[in-house]
C-alpha cells in the first residue's frame, strides 16, 4: 500500500511538472510571436475595422483586432515634421446638437488622441527633439472640457425635470485654518455623520490668533494692491489710446475697458497731450 502511494505521488508530481513546462513553452511562443510581429512592421495592418458614422458627415474607423502598442504613437510620417496641420477645437454649440451616443464616441476618440499626444511629447522630451505642433494638446483639452460641460448641462436638466434638484455634488464655502475661504464639495463616506462625530470634531479646525490675523491683513492688502494696479494700468492704457487717436470709437473703449470712466478722461489734461487745440472763431 505504501509503495502504491509513493508511485501515485510520483506520477502526480511528474504530471504537474510537465504541465508547468508546457505553460512556460506556450507563453514563450506567444512572446516570440508578438515580438516578431511588432518588429516586422511598426504599424501593423488592421485585420478588421468598422466604419461608424458618429459625427454626422465625419467618419472614423474603430479597430477591433489591432492591439499593438504603436497605437500610442503618432503616424510615422509626422515624426520628422516640425508642424502638423490640424483643425480647431470643438465648440459648445457644435457639441450641443450631438446625441449622447455621438458624444460618448467622441469622448473616447479625444481620449485616445490625448494619450497619443502625451506619449509623443514624453518620447520627444526623452530624445531631446522638437514635439511637432504642441498646440494639439490644448485643442484636445479644450474639446474634452467643452464636452464635459455639455454632458453636465444635460444631466442637470434631466435631474431638474425628474427630481427638482440639479444632481450636482453639494458644495459650500468653508474657512481654512488660515482664514481663507474656499469651496468644499461633499463626498460620500462609509459612516453617516451621527455615527462619526469624533472624526468630524477632530477635523473642524477653526482659525484665530495673532499670526493668522496678521497674515489675513497682509493678504488682503496684497489683493487690494493688485486690484488698484490693474485699475491704474487700464486707465493709463485708455489715456494713451485717446492721446494717439482722439477720434477713436468710445463704444469700443467702453466694451474693452468697462471699469474706466472714459467720459471723465476725455477732458483730462493728460489725454490732450502737449499741443494747443485749435479754436475756431
Amino acid at each position: 500500500m505504501l509503495a502504491r502511494k509513493l508511485i501515485i505521488n510520483q506520477s502526480v508530481q511528474s504530471l504537474c511538472r510537465d504541465m508547468l513546462k508546457l505553460n512556460v513553452q506556450q507563453q514563450t511562443n506567444r512572446t516570440a510571436a508578438f515580438l516578431l510581429s511588432s518588429s516586422s512592421s511598426q504599424r501593423p495592418k488592421r485585420l478588421c475595422s468598422t466604419i461608424v458614422p458618429a459625427l454626422g458627415n465625419r467618419y472614423f474607423s474603430t479597430p477591433s483586432a489591432t492591439k499593438s502598442l504603436m497605437e500610442f504613437f503618432d503616424d510615422s510620417k509626422n515624426w520628422t515634421e516640425n508642424e502638423v496641420k490640424v483643425g480647431r477645437a470643438w465648440k459648445l454649440d457644435e457639441l450641443r446638437i450631438k446625441s449622447n451616443k455621438e458624444l460618448h464616441q467622441l469622448w473616447y476618440i479625444l481620449l485616445k488622441e490625448r494619450n497619443m499626444l502625451l506619449t509623443m511629447e514624453h518620447e520627444c522630451n526623452d530624445q531631446m527633439e522638437l514635439f511637432p505642433s504642441p498646440e494639439r494638446l490644448d485643442k484636445v483639452k479644450i474639446s474634452m472640457n467643452n464636452l464635459e460641460t455639455v454632458v453636465r448641462e444635460r444631466n442637470k436638466a434631466y435631474h431638474l425635470l425628474e427630481t427638482g434638484e440639479t444632481g450636482e455634488r453639494p458644495q459650500r464655502l468653508i474657512s481654512t485654518c488660515l482664514g481663507l475661504r474656499r469651496i468644499y464639495r461633499s463626498s460620500e463616506h462609509v459612516l453617516p455623520p451621527h455615527m462619526n462625530v469624533k472624526w468630524i470634531k477632530s477635523r473642524c479646525i477653526g482659525f484665530g490668533g495673532k499670526a493668522v490675523r496678521k497674515f489675513l491683513l497682509l493678504y488682503r492688502e496684497k489683493l487690494y494692491n493688485e486690484k488698484r494696479k490693474a485699475k491704474n494700468r487700464a486707465r493709463n492704457e485708455v489715456i494713451m489710446l485717446l492721446r494717439r487717436n482722439p477720434n477713436i470709437d468710445r463704444n469700443t473703449l467702453h466694451s474693452k475697458y468697462p471699469n474706466v470712466n472714459i467720459d471723465k478722461l476725455v477732458s483730462d489734461d493728460k489725454t490732450r497731450g502737449h499741443y494747443v487745440p485749435k479754436i475756431e472763431g
